[in-house]
């Protein structure tokens, strides 16, 4: 099965899903994760086309560990917008892909590029599937809606600072290392988390998350989502049945 994972940054997608990204590429699905960002003001010492470039190169490496392709989606950080040309380019994107599977930003979170990537793939998701929505790609329109899913936001609250409740919870204990690796392969934010986000050790913070949602769950180590089943989106639980033997303590759903 093909899956996109679309975030706004790099390390966006390791912070919050790396962990059930690793279990889906350990069960063979075709997997690629994308940023729409290259992270081009990610540094206080590099200029935006140079640091662009080191975590380009870092999500490529970060991808690999699991078998998946990285690509990046053109636009650059704080530059993010839901608009038309915007929403053409990201449709593109699906329809080159042809994903089976969207995982995607939360719709609230502390940051507007986040925001507004997790705007852009909901309504290019339901784009995709319409022939009459022409792209610059020429690619055909998809078969179908994906099934789209949320992530948690940075710190599991929304922008009010609200807890976001996820519709389910993804054991990720046998691939928290794999996490980690991914997450380590940014080594470029390390100093500019330090600096902007006055975050010590992002790794640390990473794993103070993912153990907080997992004990929500009743779990060491989990990953929140939410499935997006607004008509005319798809409601089957597919990804909860793909990764059954880890979804909500390892219930599986019916068909």
């Amino acid at each position: 099965m093909r899956i996109a994972c679309i975030h706004a940054h790099p390390d966006d997608a390791e912070i919050l899903a790396g962990g059930t990204l690793a279990l889906l590429a350990a069960l063979g699905h075709d997997m690629t994760i994308v940023t729409l960002s290259a992270g081009d003001c990610g540094s206080m010492i590099q200029g935006p086309d140079e640091i662009a470039a080191i975590r380009r190169d870092e999500a490529a490496e970060s991808a690999a560990l699991i078998g998946a392709h990285y690509r990046w989606g053109g636009f650059r950080d704080m530059a993010i917008f839901s608009d038309d040309p915007s929403r053409r380019a990201v449709t593109a994107l699906l329809r080159e892909l042809r994903p089976q599977i969207v995982l995607t930003a939360a719709p609230s979170d502390y940051l507007a590029d986040h925001e507004a990537a997790s705007q852009l793939v909901r309504d290019a998701c339901f784009a995709a599937s319409i022939p009459n929505y022409t792209t610059p790609s020429g690619s055909p329109a998809l078969p179908a809606i994906p099934h789209l899913y949320f992530m948690d936001p940075i710190d599991q609250r929304d922008r009010g600072g609200a807890p976001a409740i996820p519709d389910f919870t993804i054991d990720v204990a046998s691939t928290f290392e794999i996490k980690t690796a991914m997450l380590s392969c940014h080594r470029s934010q390390r100093a500019w988390l330090q600096q902007q986000h006055g975050m010590d050790d992002f790794l640390k913070q990473m794993e103070d998350w993912t153990r907080a949602r997992g004990t929500q769950a009743g779990i060491t180590l989990g990953e929140g989502f939410r499935q997006y089943k607004t008509h005319p989106y798809p409601h089957r639980p597919l990804l909860q049945q793909l990764l059954s033997a880890y979804t909500s303590a390892g219930k599986a759903l019916p068909g």
